[in-house]
């Protein structure tokens, strides 16, 4: 009985080892949980002088994650600072020194001359001489030496200061102190002014017109410049560059375009936009080229089927002397000249030539160039000029 009761507690036990199993292999669904995984190593780079080992990253084997490119940068598009130019009234005042040092050959000799004891014939040659020189012209020389050997017979003796107000007074009179040399820049009620800008190649003529924006600019003008200069390429170009500075629209068209077209597309932007003034830098026409002189009448012609053109500007080098002469009298004949724009005339103690193109035309220099920065174009002021001849 007892073996019997021994065998039956053997097979209990048993049945509960099972049932127990059996429990626990249905409560994990029959998987088992999935190792932990060990971080990965970080390669340890031998010392310098050592072997790497078998197994070793080196650098060169190392895998590098390459970033996308980067999308290229556009230039940003750099807007010139607009300048305010000064205002014209003072200008030559301030530009006085820089044509005293330049003329000083002219205004000091005739004074040295003119101050001695004793006025010979020899004397009167020296000053004569200095005159025509000086690019005054044969004609206005004879008028001024003989105007002044009268004068001096009746004063006599003649102190220094007396010499002085006596050439003073003489040159005034030759370069036409009483010339309307107003510039006449003002609109007609809706319609701008026109200058026409005109002058062969190598004077300025492009510069004095991008000069002459900044004179009109500076006193208060609304100002548009017509390009009109198509045969040359860097002349628009240029044109754009002085307009850029100051604020005024710049009419451009095509290389080798025609230029009365171009002349007639600024004014009627001017008018369009309400401007004071448009200023039209036409082509270096050589006065020998009959065609050219042609074209630039064409150019006046156009312009006035829609305004009036109330300035017509020669552009003339000081340097240049009497052969600027015959510039200006063929340019007359074509496009009837209202002023001059004497250029580079601090370069050279030739300032006569004010004098002689001014006799000749009957046309007042209305404004000179007295250097390269571009505030050194300046109207034209008769006493300026001659006390700066003459010095203090």
């Amino acid at each position: 009985m007892e073996a019997y009761l021994g065998i039956i507690v053997i097979i209990a036990a048993i049945a509960l080892l099972t049932v127990g199993g059996m429990f626990l292999l249905f409560r994990g669904g029959g998987k088992s949980a999935p190792p932990p995984v060990a971080p990965p190593k970080t390669p340890t780079l031998p010392e310098q002088g050592q072997t790497p080992s078998r197994g070793a990253v080196r650098d060169d084997e190392a895998t590098t994650t390459v970033p996308p490119p980067a999308r290229p940068v556009e230039p940003a598009v750099v807007v010139p600072e607009v300048e305010v130019p000064p205002p014209s009234a003072g200008r030559m005042v301030r530009l006085r020194a820089r044509l005293a040092r330049s003329q000083s050959t002219l205004g000091r000799g005739l004074l040295e001359l003119l101050s001695r004891d004793r006025l010979d014939d020899e004397t009167w040659d020296e000053i004569e001489e200095t005159l025509i020189t000086a690019d005054v012209g044969v004609g206005p020389t004879r008028a001024m030496v003989e105007e002044l050997r009268t004068r001096v017979k009746v004063l006599g003796s003649r102190t220094p200061e007396e010499a002085r107000a006596l050439l003073k007074e003489e040159l005034l009179t030759q370069i036409g102190a009483d010339m309307d040399r107003t510039l006449h820049v003002k609109p007609h009620g809706e319609r701008p002014a026109v200058v026409l800008v005109v002058g062969v190649n190598g004077t300025g003529k492009t510069t004095t017109t991008g000069k002459l924006a900044r004179v009109l600019i500076g006193d208060g003008n609304k100002v548009v410049l017509g390009a009109a200069d198509t045969f040359r390429a860097a002349a628009a170009d240029q044109l754009q560059t002085w307009g850029d500075r100051v604020g005024a629209q710049v009419v451009r068209g095509p290389e080798g375009g025609d230029p009365a077209s171009v002349a007639f597309d600024a004014v009627a932007e001017g008018t369009e936009e309400k401007a004071d003034v448009v200023i039209i830098d036409t082509a270096g026409r050589l006065h020998t080229k009959t065609g050219l002189m042609d074209e630039l009448g064409k150019v006046k012609r156009v312009v006035e089927k829609r305004a009036t053109v109330d300035e017509v500007l020669l552009v003339l080098d000081a340097t240049t002397g009497q052969n600027g002469m015959r510039q200006a009298q063929v340019f007359a004949e074509v496009v009837n000249i209202t002023g001059i724009a004497l250029t580079k005339l601090d370069g050279t103690a030739k300032g006569g030539i004010i004098i002689s193109v001014q006799r000749e035309l009957g046309v007042p220099v209305k404004l000179v160039g007295l250097g390269e920065g571009p505030d050194d174009l300046a109207p034209f002021d008769p006493e300026v000029f001659v006390d700066a001849l003459l010095g203090d």
